[in-house]
């Protein structure tokens, strides 16, 4: 008979105590600290009968290893393959979080009805025929594809044994429940246990398991931060739900860079991929308006075109208004303050409200310099012109400053039409025959002159 035992988890954290506290010693938070159940399993809960005898390992010369390419599995999506650095390891476990309703479960069945492998989606949270029913609109000419709706994994196991799939999708690892540990779904020990043994399958049979995460208020993966730390691959799926656009970023990837984000936009047949977020990002108008600009920013190791309105109005009430959507409000009010004392524009009295189109949110400084560029429009109420666009940090002393990999904003730029680009005299750029422009400005008073 195994032995049972009572043990003390924080259910914020994950720290585990011998007895009750008040206070939990790692999170400092209050009343987080709950008695779960544990019951250790004699033998090996996942035992695969075609798995070979594992060999004990022994100490080898760095320059012996073999460092021979690891083999991918195609996904058929651009986007989750640039995330993921090239495809799905074999063996690899994946992590997908995000916000409720925001598209993680119809990402990840978009995926497995492209795959041409064999594919088993488990669900915990809905039933087969809610998955056949989404699984029409998206795509449903797809025989490879087996959904099974089951929440123990010793259940999952023996469907998997008798199936033998390629894949594994698991909806979600806050539903699954193993019968060696005494307490509910979701709870610390029950995560902990359930991801060990896919963790334990996934390494012995070399079958990629990927996992749906729930996450909390704070926008962080629910459950224990060592649930981070197993994984092979933390994906985060952002975006803004009155928007369509939604963001793919790697927080954690042992099998390529975090540098990479993939972009989809929302549809009623399922998430398209965006393989020019720039061409969206811009709004498609007629006529010239002012307070518009055109910014080159960069999200990872990807350039986009973004564009930044502003909206300049004399205050009506006592206290001037100071509002940013998609960028740092205290930024914002830096860079009044370098257009007030470097440049002489009285912004002190007026209203000033910023918006990065498209709703999202960008922390890169290299934009500061289309911020200044919108404002100043606004306030003098001239138009910029379509084709121009900036690329350049505004320092406090009023000095455009260089900001980093601007060759490659340059060349997207002029990939996207754009006749001229405003940038600091002060960055290194060997770039030649360029069709695009290259204005080099090394002062804000320089800016004024081509904006007023």
């Amino acid at each position: 008979m195994a032995k049972v035992k009572t043990t003390f988890f924080c259910q914020n954290c994950g720290s585990q105590y011998a007895k009750w506290q008040g206070q939990c010693n790692a999170c400092k938070e209050w009343n987080t600290i709950v008695e779960e159940l544990i019951q250790k399993p004699e033998k090996s809960d996942w035992k695969s009968p075609t798995s070979p005898v594992k060999k004990a390992s022994i100490p080898l010369r760095i320059n012996e290893i073999d460092t021979s390419k690891e083999p991918r599995l195609n996904t058929f999506d651009a986007e989750f393959n640039r995330v993921l650095g090239g495809g799905i390891v074999p063996g690899s476990l994946t992590l997908l979080g995000g916000e409720p309703g925001i598209g993680k479960s119809t990402l990840l069945l978009q995926i497995s009805l492209k795959l041409p492998y064999k594919t088993l989606y488990v669900s915990g949270e809905e039933s087969q025929k809610q998955i056949k029913m989404r699984a029409e609109r998206i795509n449903p000419e797809n025989s490879n594809c087996y959904i099974l709706t089951e929440t123990k994994t010793q259940n999952i196991f023996k469907q998997i044994e008798a199936l033998e799939p390629d894949i594994v999708i698991i909806d979600s690892i806050q539903t699954l429940h193993s019968d060696y540990i005494e307490s509910s779904s979701g709870s610390i020990s029950q995560i902990k246990e359930c991801t060990t043994e896919l963790i334990k399958f996934a390494k012995e049979t070399a079958t990629p398991v990927l996992l749906i995460g729930h996450i909390t208020k704070d926008g962080n993966i629910a459950g224990p931060k060592i649930l981070e730390h197993m994984v092979d691959t933390v994906l985060q799926f952002e975006g803004d739900r009155n928007h369509v656009f939604r963001i793919l970023r790697a927080h954690k990837n042992r099998f390529g860079s975090t540098n990479e984000l993939g972009i989809y936009e929302m549809q009623g047949s399922g998430l398209r991929e965006v393989s020019n977020p720039s061409e969206i990002l811009i709004s498609k108008k007629d006529e010239e308006l002012s307070g518009n600009a055109i910014a080159a920013t960069l999200e990872g190791m990807r350039p986009l075109m973004i564009e930044v309105q502003a909206l300049v109005s004399t205050a009506v009430y006592g206290t001037p208004q100071r509002s940013a959507t998609g960028f740092n409000a205290k930024r914002l009010n830096m860079l009044l303050a370098v257009l007030e004392k470097r440049a002489g524009f009285r912004l002190g009295a007026k209203d000033v409200f910023l918006n990065i189109t498209g709703g999202i949110t960008v922390d890169d400084p290299a934009i500061d310099l289309a911020v200044v560029a919108s404002i100043l429009s606004s306030n003098e109420d001239v138009a910029l012109q379509k084709d121009f666009c900036f690329a350049a940090e505004v320092g406090l002393s009023g000095e455009i400053r260089p900001v980093q990999r601007v060759e490659q904003r340059i060349l997207e730029a002029e990939k996207l039409g754009f006749s001229t680009i405003f940038v600091s005299k002060y960055n290194k750029i060997s770039l030649k025959n360029t069709v695009i422009k290259i204005q080099l400005i090394s002062k804000i008073e320089d800016l004024v002159g081509f904006v007023v």
